[in-house]
């Protein structure tokens, strides 16, 4: 189960408490004086479907002081790593029942190496791992069973706020276990939650265990997989819980059941809010959108016509509000699906099609420039931006955690400006910068922050 930091759980409860009620719902005592309804029925045929699963797994730590970069280098110093076994309890949903799917969060069992499926009726199974997609917190499992009872799933697209929901999961090891509530909100993201986010908020109780565990509908048809609570002091439910929309979580599944992976593709293009005083400099009404900043060279989005200056305003008639809008919009899109985005270029609305394409960077490894990166790939970028034309770099796309580049104290998506100060935008440039002295100055950026690396 994941839970939010205190500074964010502070700063979402005042914010969320505005648009959600968070009365715990109940069902009436009785309809037009008949008798007291019951959720019995459904839940018969609905919680076998939900198992519990446990795992057992590795993880690598490190002594927080022997592991900085900057205290090795100083005492000569090795990276100093272990490994540590690790136990963890959740919930899963069987989906198809003929080939043992069962749908779960990634971080029930990310680092696992067993993986044990306990159903209904007490039967223990072991499952192997289809696929895992961290960046939705999605994953598939399989077990090899017969009997076994999936759920239905429904259209998560037609959930309205007000809806009666219940959730179904094994919160804190105690077995199954059903809580009722309602639909507080839909479509909630920028939780910093997982790097996609758009997610069913619910006041049904949802506690530690419930990860991967099922939201439903009235009907018993899967509406959700529960995924992260808002808890007072890191524990609690307070009555508000995140789930994946089925829709969402059932497009991903697909892929995963496919290629193990999802296969994401890229507009190549960078936005940033629309903010009021940008509406007033490009003359336009409209408070809300995401305005292009940045095109990479080749990309879909320049190919398509896309310009820096861009007001995106609707995808696939979806209005975008934000720029973080549209970063989940795409990232949720699949390799060769095609978007229609709605845009306002010098006042005038268009409409521009743009087919979403794998985007790929060429690369080398850091260890081409100096055994101190080997573990590093670094791309060459070009884009152009919005301030500046076109513009090149070099970025850390892919490291290994624990590499001789790790250790460095470089991370991915490192922009490397300078080596041994000489300015670098390609690798021809980094091969001669880093080859002239067997130490390595590294003039870096990371998010908003700029610093040097020295590495001897």
């Amino acid at each position: 189960m994941v839970i939010l930091n205190r500074w964010v759980q502070r700063t979402l409860i005042c914010a969320l408490l505005v648009f959600s009620w968070q009365g715990h719902a109940g069902l009436p005592a009785s309809v037009n004086g008949e008798t007291l309804p019951s959720l019995a029925p459904m839940l018969e045929k609905t919680t076998p479907a939900v198992v519990n699963i446990s795992t057992r797994g590795k993880t690598v730590v490190q002594n927080s002081l022997l592991s900085d970069p900057f205290f090795q280098r100083f005492f000569n110093l090795p990276g100093i790593q272990r490994e540590q076994e690790t136990q963890s309890l959740g919930s899963g949903v069987i989906v198809d029942a003929a080939n043992g799917y069962i749908l779960t969060n990634n971080h029930v069992i990310e680092d696992a190496f067993e993986i044990t499926v306990t159903l209904r009726d007490g039967r223990e199974l072991i499952a192997e791992i289809l696929g895992r997609d961290p960046d939705t917190d999605v994953a598939v499992i399989k077990v090899q069973a017969q009997h076994l009872t999936a759920i239905t799933f429904a259209d998560s697209s037609k959930l309205r706020v007000g809806d009666f929901v219940v959730a179904i999961g094994n919160p804190f090891g105690l077995g199954q276990t059903v809580t009722s509530g309602i639909v507080s909100a839909l479509g909630r993201s920028g939780l910093g939650i997982e790097s996609f986010e758009d997610f069913i908020q619910t006041d049904a109780p949802i506690n530690l265990g419930n990860s991967g565990g099922a939201l439903v509908n009235l009907r018993g048809e899967l509406v959700g997989i529960n995924t992260a609570i808002l808890g007072g002091g890191g524990s609690g439910n307070i009555g508000i819980g995140f789930a994946i929309p089925i829709n969402m979580a059932h497009d991903i599944m697909i892929q995963l059941i496919e290629y193990g992976e999802v296969k994401r593709g890229r507009l190549g293009v960078h936005a940033q809010d629309l903010t009021p005083e940008l509406a007033r400099a490009f003359h336009i009404e409209t408070t809300q959108g995401a305005v292009i900043t940045k095109i990479e060279q080749g990309s879909p989005g320049q190919k398509a016509g896309l310009q820096v200056g861009d007001v995106i305003l609707k995808a696939n008639g979806k209005a975008v509000r934000s720029s973080l809008d549209m970063h989940n919009f795409v990232g949720l899109m699949r390799v060769g699906q095609e978007v229609e985005l709605e845009i306002i270029r010098k006042g005038r609305i268009g409409i521009i099609k743009v087919t979403i394409q794998q985007m790929k960077v060429v690369t080398i490894d850091g260890a081409e420039l100096s055994y101190h990166l080997s573990g590093a790939q670094i791309g060459e970028i070009k884009e152009t931006d919005i301030g500046a034309g076109l513009v090149e770099y070099l970025q850390v796309v892919e490291i290994t955690p624990g590499s001789a580049a790790w250790n460095t104290g470089l991370r991915q998506d490192d922009i490397i400006h300078s080596i041994n100060k000489q300015v670098v935008k390609t690798f021809d440039e980094a091969y001669a910068a880093a080859t002239s002295s067997r130490t390595l100055l590294l003039n870096i950026q990371r998010g908003e922050q700029a610093m040097y690396v020295l590495i001897k």
